[in-house]
Order: C-alpha cells, then sequence, then structure tokens
C-alpha cells in the first residue's frame, strides 16, 4: 500500500471539492447507432405549417443571427467536473452569440424541477439537461416538451430518453471496469471491499455494475462487506466511509462513485488510520495529484470539457438542420500513478 500524504494535502483536496457531487453519462447502448429525428430547414417549416408544430425549434434564429436564450441545469454546479462542463458548453453558445442561463439545484430534484418551470417561464429556446434523479426530472421534461423546447441531455440518462433530441455522456460502465480489473490484477488474493454508489444516479450506477462486473470476471474472490449511497457528495462519502470502516477496517479496497466520493472515501480511510486502495470515477485533478503517493490507486476517467463540447456542437448541429446521432458516447480509461504524468495534474483532461 502506498503511504498515506500529509493532512495538509489533504485538507487542500478536500476544500477544493467539498460538496460536490458528480454523475457521468451511461453505458454505450444499442441506441448509439440510431440516428435522431432531423430538425426540419426553415425553408421546409415555411413551406410545410404543419411541420411548424411538429419542431417549432427549427424556426428559432438561425445560429448565426444569436439572440437565443439557452437553459442549462445540472445536479450540483459546484461540482469542479460540472464547472468545467458547464463552462465548455457556455463557450461555444456564446461564440453563436447566444445567451446561457445556468441553474444549480444543489442535488434537490425537486428544486430542479423548479427551476427548469422558471428557465421555461424565461422564454429559454433550449435546455441542455443532467437530472438529479433519472425519474424525478420527468414532470420537468413534460412542461419542456408541452413549450415544444428542444432538450439535449449531458453526463447522466434520464429516465426516458425519448423525451431528448441527442445526448453526449461518458461511458460509465467502462469508467468503473477499467478500476475493477485493476484491482484484480494488483489484489489477486481478493478480500473485504466497500463500495459508496449513489442508486438515483444512473451515471454511478452504471460505474458500479462494471467495477462489479470486472471482478466477478477476474475469478478474484472479493466479498461486498458494506455499500452505502453517498450521493456523489464527498462530505455524505467521508460520513459513511467512517461508519462503514469502523465495522470493517480490514477492507482491501474501496470503491467510490465519483470522485468526490473517493475523497472522502480518503479522509474517512486516513483518520482511521486504514490504507485500502481507493477508486474513483472523473479524472479529476485533484484525484489524479493523489495517485503517486496515496492510498488513491486509480479513476476511471472521462473528459468534462469533451461532453460540454460535443453536446453544444450537436445542439447548434440540429437547429440548423442537421440529422444529429441520439447517443454520443465519450470515452472512458484508467489513470493511475503509472501514467498520470501523461494527463497532467493541474487541469482535466
Amino acid at each position: 500500500m502506498k503511504k498515506k500524504l500529509v493532512s495538509a494535502v489533504l485538507c487542500s483536496a478536500m476544500l477544493a471539492t467539498i460538496l460536490a457531487g458528480c454523475g457521468g453519462g451511461g453505458e454505450a447502448a444499442p441506441a448509439a447507432a440510431e440516428p435522431a429525428a432531423e430538425a426540419p430547414a426553415a425553408e421546409e417549416a415555411a413551406a410545410e405549417p404543419a411541420a411548424e408544430e411538429e419542431a417549432p425549434a427549427a424556426e428559432a434564429p438561425a445560429a448565426s443571427e444569436g439572440g437565443r436564450v439557452i437553459g442549462y441545469t445540472c445536479m450540483d454546479g459546484t461540482n469542479p467536473f460540472f464547472v468545467a462542463l458547464e463552462g465548455a458548453i457556455k463557450e461555444v453558445v456564446e461564440a453563436h452569440g447566444d445567451t446561457l442561463i445556468s441553474m444549480d439545484p444543489a442535488n434537490d430534484s425537486n428544486t430542479q424541477v423548479d427551476q427548469i418551470e422558471d428557465m421555461i417561464s424565461r422564454g429559454v429556446d433550449v435546455v441542455f439537461v443532467n437530472p438529479v434523479d433519472a425519474d424525478g426530472i420527468l414532470p420537468a421534461l413534460d412542461m419542456l416538451k408541452d413549450a415544444d423546447i428542444p432538450m439535449f441531455g449531458f453526463d447522466t440518462q434520464v429516465g426516458d430518453m425519448s423525451y431528448l433530441v441527442s445526448y453526449a455522456g461518458s461511458d460509465n460502465y467502462n469508467a468503473g471496469y477499467v478500476c475493477g480489473k485493476d484491482l484484480a490484477q494488483k489484489c489477486p488474493e481478493g478480500g473485504d471491499i466497500l463500495v459508496l454508489d449513489s442508486p438515483t444516479m444512473q451515471s454511478v450506477t452504471d460505474r458500479t455494475n462494471g467495477f462489479l462486473a470486472a471482478l466477478e470476471e477476474s475469478g478474484v474472490t472479493f466479498n461486498v462487506v458494506g455499500q452505502q449511497d453517498a450521493q456523489g457528495n464527498q462530505q455524505v462519502a467521508n460520513e459513511k466511509a467512517t461508519d462503514l470502516l469502523t465495522a470493517s477496517p480490514d477492507v482491501v479496497a474501496i470503491f467510490g462513485g465519483n470522485d468526490p466520493t473517493a475523497l472522502g472515501a480518503y479522509a474517512a480511510a486516513d483518520a482511521a488510520g486504514v490504507s485500502p486502495m481507493i477508486y474513483g470515477v472523473d479524472g479529476s485533478p485533484d484525484i489524479k495529484a493523489l495517485l503517486k503517493d496515496t492510498m488513491i490507486e486509480g479513476t476511471g476517467a472521462q473528459s468534462p470539457i469533451s461532453i460540454g463540447k460535443t453536446i453544444a456542437d450537436t445542439a447548434y448541429q440540429w437547429l440548423d438542420g442537421e440529422t444529429v446521432e441520439e447517443f454520443i458516447p465519450i470515452e472512458t480509461f484508467l489513470i493511475t500513478a503509472d501514467n498520470v504524468d501523461e494527463f497532467g495534474t493541474d487541469s482535466w483532461q
């Protein structure tokens, strides 16, 4: 096991991501190969009135004319992952002369529904959607649909993907899978492990499923002696991990559904004086900075910048009348101490 980082660095990492909670898109599904409906061109809408009613978004001013108001909602706007992702979307939106209105529900599903209703009243033309709860957001999607406002999803799938014109997100199953595969290779004797998941976040569920599947396929015997909902949040993860480690101090590893969760588990393990191998998912700068000198063993990396730019570009392509794909998977991969120098520790990849 690696030596633990001094408390000063631990505090710095904790402060940098406190209260963060991140989900990532769903695993690559068969829908990836299915093209989405094409937005009718402006001239077609003029020639066929019925088409106007079916896709009024296509009648909005062309992207080059600017003036659109674009809505954005994510599960937790304080999460560094979403800060980077929002920045990528905003850059594309402003490059088209449009305005981005961002709402932060702070991981509260009811607040998110209320905020989307507010965005509708403010006349948004398009909304980028990342749900706090995959099913809890459906009433808001109904309101958007009734208002003829096109929706583009990112990072975490909604309960009914038919609401969305297009979705871009990480291959989350693989992000968890590569962590499980690495653990099985590094710990061939197996042992007891802890899992900190988040059942309401489809992205984290996919990651957890991938992680556990890799362990099962390895043939190495690992026993999950504790599994708790950390809500994708560092503080909650710290509290849950503290309790779990009190009951099971000899676990060989902890899997966190995202990097803030892994950081919370790291702080709990450090306080308990134990050194399990800890895995997260995100590839955040904070986690990458800890890979060489601590019990943080690896992170299933994704790129919030790629996700944000991809879904924003896709939305404008659709508004310009182009055909777009319904499901756009973004590559995920493992970062450990062995390859972290390739990606750097001062920014997202």
